[in-house]
Order: C-alpha cells, then structure tokens, then sequence
C-alpha cells in the first residue's frame, strides 16, 4: 500500500529551513503572496437564448439622448432614459424591452429622480427576477439621473397589442 502513495515534495526554498529558523534558505527567492483575482466585468451579457437579459453597448441614439439630457429638463432625461432602455433585450425575443411594451411609465422630476413601472411578458418569465435591475443600470447610464425606483407590476398585464409597429414587423405579428 506504501507503494501506491505518492508523496508531494516541496523545494527547501519554498518553505524555508526546518525548524522555524527565519533564516531564509540558501539561493532561496522570496515568494510574494498571490495577487487577488480581478473582479469580474459587471452584468453586461450579451446572451443567447437561456442566457439571461441582455444589454447592448448603447447605440448614437442613446449617445445623441446623453447629450440631450445634459440640460437636465425631465423630457431631455425621460429621451435619454428610453434611448438605453432600447440596449435591453429578453433573450428569448430579439425586440428591446421598450419596444416590446414592457415600460408602462417613467416619471422624472425636476431632481433627477425617476420612477419606473414595467412588467414582463408572462408572470413565470425567468428573467423577471434580473429584469428590474438591469432596466435600473440603464436608466442609471444617463448621467443627469439621481435615483432610479423600478416597480415591477402585473396589472395591466402585458400583451402584443403593447408592442410598437417595428416591433411587431420584427416578430412578424
């Protein structure tokens, strides 16, 4: 049974001399503890069906809207907003969730706080957990935003008829 053992054996240099001398080994280099793993790039996923939500890199459009709401007058910032919603897309529908009907209301005020009432396409959607949250980081993109709210609601619930008619010719509907 020995036989099949195998040992693991570290070089003298890479734990020191026995006995806890502080003494550092001959010829031995110091080892430097692991630098700690970089954080992983945030949720912008480009997935496929099953992937989870999507999000675009915003387009001129949402660019142009930035601008825009540089003058900070809540239609300018509303533009903006629904400019970046249009780079959030359900993986399992190539339409964004705006053109989809899926924002009921966005309401800005004057201090740049916005509060957003959406819902999804079936109440067993299984991104309707992450949904809220990325429609938030994409109202969060346009800078003269200050706080952003986003209820989820059911009522009314959504249908096609919510959709726009680019959306509907995409989806041949």
């Amino acid at each position: 049974m020995d036989e099949k053992k195998k040992s693991l054996e570290i070089p003298a240099h890479a734990v020191g001399p026995a006995g806890g001398d502080k003494a550092a080994a001959p010829n031995a280099e110091p080892i430097a503890p692991a630098a700690p793993a970089a954080p992983p790039p945030p949720p912008m996923m480009q997935g496929g069906y099953g992937g989870g939500l999507s999000m675009q890199t915003p387009s001129e459009d949402a660019a142009g809207a930035e601008g825009q709401a540089a003058d900070a007058t809540p239609a300018a910032i509303e533009a903006a907003i629904i400019a970046h919603l249009r780079t959030v897309y359900d993986p399992e529908i190539p339409v964004n969730i705006y053109d989809l009907g899926l924002i009921y209301d966005i309401s800005v005020q004057e201090s740049g706080d916005v509060a957003i009432k959406m819902t999804v396409t079936a109440p067993g959607c299984p991104v309707a957990g992450e949904m809220p949250g990325m429609v938030e980081l994409a109202t969060r993109r346009v800078e003269a935003v200050a706080a952003c709210d986003v209820e989820l609601v059911w009522d009314p619930p959504w249908n096609p008829d919510m959709m726009t008619e680019d959306a509907k010719l995409t989806l041949n509907i």
